[in-house]
């Protein structure tokens, strides 16, 4: 079954130097743009992360330090990445936990002002999983009946991702087949920030998801304890978390001016 599209989508993989959002870097994007006239294009790239790849990363993915030595690094790649995506909502297998988040964190790293404010986002992996319980290999195998040659490689990860979602809607019959449908079911629970440090109450209003504070208020906590503010933007946490919190400290004083 094809996607009904309104607008298109990008499916994409990241192949990273670890699992940190905050810290660790792309070595390679592979991004894969449908449109809705099912059109495709498709775009990989080696990224030279500027440090090192440990070994049990590279015994994953495959890439050592050697293969991106050569290649550019993530900044000058970034205005080409955020051309393809910007119009687009995104697709990806565990990308709304992950992907999404690391790719954000590159891209802000790099001068760019990322934001999904105007974007959806579809985790095949989130439907996968409330429906089957298994790895992409595995759903590439019970949804397509193929075997994924090459996992855990940026291209392979991605073109098996937008087929095991064309299955799945096959599958599934009460899964609408619209992107704002599917990125509402691709959702565990709503966080402010990709990371998930940020949350919401049942009023909306964001509270904290973590440490001593979980459940409170942003914005009574950042009034009571302004140190925690500066705190919480030193310390090693997401730029896309830390422009989160600034922006609802400035809604705070714009209200007051």
């Amino acid at each position: 079954m094809e996607l009904q599209l309104t607008k298109p989508i990008c499916f994409f993989d990241l192949e990273t130097t670890g699992v940190n959002i905050a810290t660790d870097r792309i070595v390679e994007i592979s991004i894969l743009k449908v449109f809705p006239n099912g059109n495709k294009q498709s775009h990989t790239w080696r990224v030279n992360p500027t440090v090192p790849i440990p070994p049990e990363t590279t015994a994953v993915h495959g890439i050592t330090d050697q293969m991106v030595a050569n290649e550019p690094v993530f900044k000058d790649l970034s205005k080409q990445v955020y051309d393809l995506i910007k119009d687009s909502d995104l697709g990806g297998f565990n990308s709304n936990r992950f992907d999404i988040p690391l790719l954000a964190e590159e891209l802000l790293r790099a001068g760019v002002d990322f934001d999904m404010k105007k974007n959806l986002a579809v985790d095949v992996q989130t439907i996968f999983h409330k429906k089957e319980k298994r790895t992409l290999e595995a759903a590439y195998q019970f949804y397509c009946g193929k075997t994924l040659v090459d996992a855990h490689s940026a291209a392979a990860d991605t073109n098996a991702t937008y087929e095991v979602l064309k299955a799945q809607l096959s599958k599934y019959e009460d899964l609408d087949n619209n992107v704002s449908s599917l990125a509402e079911f691709s959702v565990h629970r709503k966080f402010a920030d990709f990371a998930g440090y940020i949350g919401y109450d049942k009023e909306g209003r964001e509270v904290f998801s973590f440490g001593k504070h979980k459940g409170a208020q942003v914005l009574d906590i950042l009034e009571k304890e302004p140190g925690y503010f500066g705190w919480l933007l030193n310390a090693d946490f997401p730029l896309y978390t830390k422009k989160v919190l600034t922006k609802i400290k400035l809604s705070k004083l714009n209200t007051k001016s």
